[in-house]
C-alpha cells in the first residue's frame, strides 16, 4: 500500500494498523479491515497465491526469457511482498519496492518472509508519487508493477495522467508497466483511458476482470504486436520455468486498441 500524502504532519496518524490472519495454509495481510491486501502460501512463501497477482507477471510474455534475470523490476505498493519476493527469489532479478507504510514493511519481514535488502533487493520507505520522480530511477525499470490501494480498497490512490506519465519515464526502452485496477467498470474505463492517453492505445493490453473485480492492465513503453504463435511459445516457457498459468492468460487478455 502506498499513497500520496499532502500533510506530512498527519501522515503517520492516517496510516492504518497492519495485521494478518491465517486460513489453513494461506496467510493474509490486512490493513485495519477485513479486506485482503495480499497473501502467502505458508509452505511455499515465494510463490504467488492470488490469481490477480499472478497476472501482474504478464509482462513476461513480452520479454525475452533469457534476459529476465538481467532486468530490473520495481513494485509501487508492497502489499504482502508477493511480487517483490517472486521477482527477487524466483526470477533472480534486481528488485526495488516502494512502500509508504513502515508497518507494512515490518509485517512483510516478520510474517511474509521478505528477505533483508542486499545488492539485488531494495525496499524504499517513501511516497511512490514523489519517489518515482527522482532522476536516479528514470529509464532504469524493465518491469514496473503498480498496485496502489489504501485500506478501503475502493479505487487506485494514484491514478492521474500525470502519475502514469511519471511511470512511463521510469521504463527502459522495452520496459512495461502492469497495473491492478479494482473497482466499478466506469472507474476502470477512466483509468484505462488515462493509461492509453500516456502510453498510446496501441501499447495497452488488458485482462478480463477476475471474479473479485481485479482488472490487470499492461502498457508497453514501445508497442509490439507479437503473434499468437510467439505468445504461446513464450507462455509454455513461463509455465515450465516459473510455474505461472501463462497459457490461460492468452485466453483472457487482448490489446485494448
Amino acid at each position: 500500500m502506498a499513497r500520496k500524502e499532502t500533510n506530512s504532519n498527519t501522515k503517520q496518524a492516517e496510516l492504518p494498523e497492519v495485521n494478518f490472519s491465517d486460513f489453513g495454509d494461506v496467510r493474509c495481510l490486512h490493513l485495519g479491515t477485513e479486506w485482503v491486501q495480499g497473501s502467502m502460501l505458508l509452505d511455499k512463501p515465494f510463490e504467488i497465491e492470488l490469481e490477480y497477482v499472478q497476472r501482474m507477471m504478464v509482462w513476461l510474455l513480452f520479454a525475452e526469457s533469457g534476459t529476465v534475470a538481467a532486468r530490473h523490476a520495481m513494485q509501487l505498493g508492497l502489499g504482502s511482498a508477493a511480487l517483490t519476493k517472486f521477482c527477487y527469489k524466483k526470477l533472480k532479478m534486481k528488485t526495488t519496492a516502494v512502500e509508504l507504510n513502515p508497518q507494512v514493511i515490518a509485517a512483510c519481514r516478520l510474517w511474509f518472509k521478505l528477505p533483508q535488502d542486499d545488492l539485488r533487493l531494495k525496499v524504499i520507505l517513501a511516497d511512490a508519487a514523489q519517489e518515482i520522480r527522482k532522476a536516479e530511477h528514470r529509464a532504469t525499470v524493465d518491469a514496473l508493477q503498480v498496485d496502489l490501494y489504501d485500506h478501503e480498497a475502493a479505487a487506485p490512490v494514484l491514478d492521474s495522467a500525470d502519475f502514469y506519465a511519471d511511470c512511463r519515464e521510469l521504463l527502459s526502452e522495452d520496459g512495461m508497466m502492469t497495473v491492478n485496477l479494482f473497482g466499478r467498470d466506469s472507474s476502470c474505463i477512466r483509468s484505462l483511458e488515462k493509461i492509453a492517453e500516456v502510453f498510446g492505445p496501441e501499447s495497452v493490453w488488458a485482462f478480463k476482470p477476475t471474479r473479485e473485480g481485479n482488472t490487470i492492465v499492461v502498457a508497453q513503453r514501445e508497442p509490439t504486436r507479437p503473434d499468437r504463435t510467439e505468445l504461446m511459445q513464450k507462455a509454455e516457457v513461463i509455465e515450465s520455468r516459473f510455474g505461472l498459468p501463462a497459457r490461460k492468460w492468452l485466453r483472457l487478455f487482448k490489446p485494448v486498441c
